[in-house]
């Protein structure tokens, strides 16, 4: 019990940090939210997500202003007083040790970089306890949506590992930071994804699993290294979205839509699974709008 209440403390905390990234936060702030002392809050909040309270706002505003930057190509004072930097001078510092560059190049510029997406430690507790935890429990799924959509020819630009099969596989094997550079890629047509690759995009000794981003079929920018890119065809998606989901039904809720998916019969609809054609992908899950993945499908034709 002890290990969720330091859990759901720090959940608090980020979400505070969130909430009011635009503003001034103090310890203090930080503590009230946690109930525990400032001291202890820190010292959670740091064992849980990696990083002390102050390098994770930093890092998370840094972020948050490189996105501004990358998209709406504002002044770069404007930038640094919107996420609480006293200069520009202390601001462009900070910027250029977080990403190499400073934000005056990278606004005229904008390249893949590392940004600092944080995951919330509720699902990070939750996909990490997901044995036990979830032996017997009843489903917790009434309604998923089913659509069939149409993916152009496109590229996409990704990380392999070697033998990861899953997400967890793939985490351990090649590290879960990849995410943040993905999300910083401009051109991209659609959020990044967690992708299953058939045979045939999948070169001997890599990953059935890798993590990667879509982008047009004329992308000519900047791969990141140790990421590579290929091509994609012209395909049909058969995607599955879940309800909106509780952070305790987390993990569960993916289990269940995998599962449905693999005994799903997409004859009903006129389409037969096709998963040599393209890479069956997940988005990331959020609570808000349900577990989304879908799965290549091609129309019967009669």
């Amino acid at each position: 019990m002890e290990r969720w209440e330091q859990v759901n403390a720090v959940q608090k905390m980020q979400d505070y940090i969130t909430k009011h990234l635009e503003e001034p936060i103090t310890l203090l702030d930080l503590a009230r939210q946690a109930g525990y002392s400032p001291f202890h809050s820190a010292r959670v909040f740091k064992e849980l997500t990696g990083k002390p309270p102050f390098e994770y706002i930093r890092s998370l505003r840094l972020t948050k202003a490189a996105l501004k930057l990358r998209d709406l190509k504002p002044k770069v004072m404007d930038v640094a007083l919107d996420f609480v930097f006293d200069s520009h001078e202390g601001f462009t510092r900070a910027f250029s040790k977080e990403f190499g560059i400073t934000p005056y190049k990278y606004s005229k510029n904008p390249f893949p970089i590392k940004l600092f997406m944080p995951t919330p430690v509720r699902d990070e507790y939750f996909f990490y306890q997901r044995g036990e935890r979830f032996m017997g429990k009843k489903p917790v799924l009434d309604t998923v949506f089913v659509q069939v959509i149409d993916r152009p020819e496109r590229k996409l630009i990704l990380k392999r590992g070697t033998k990861a099969a899953d997400y967890f596989e793939y985490c351990d094997e090649v590290g879960c930071d990849i995410w943040g550079l993905l999300c910083s890629v401009k051109e991209a047509l659609y959020e990044p994804i967690g992708l299953w690759l058939p045979q045939r995009f999948r070169p001997e000794g890599t990953s059935f699993y890798a993590q990667g981003v879509e982008v047009p079929a004329d992308y000519n920018g900047v791969v990141p290294d140790g990421l590579e890119i290929i091509d994609l065809p012209p395909c049909q998606m058969m995607v599955f979205q879940g309800q909106p989901f509780e952070d305790e039904d987390f993990y569960h809720v993916i289990v269940e839509i995998s599962k449905l998916i693999d005994t799903y019969n997409p004859e009903i609809y006129g389409f037969i699974w096709a998963d040599e054609d393209a890479p069956r992908f997940q988005l990331e899950p959020r609570g808000y709008r349900g577990y989304i993945e879908a799965r290549p499908v091609m129309r019967i034709n009669k």
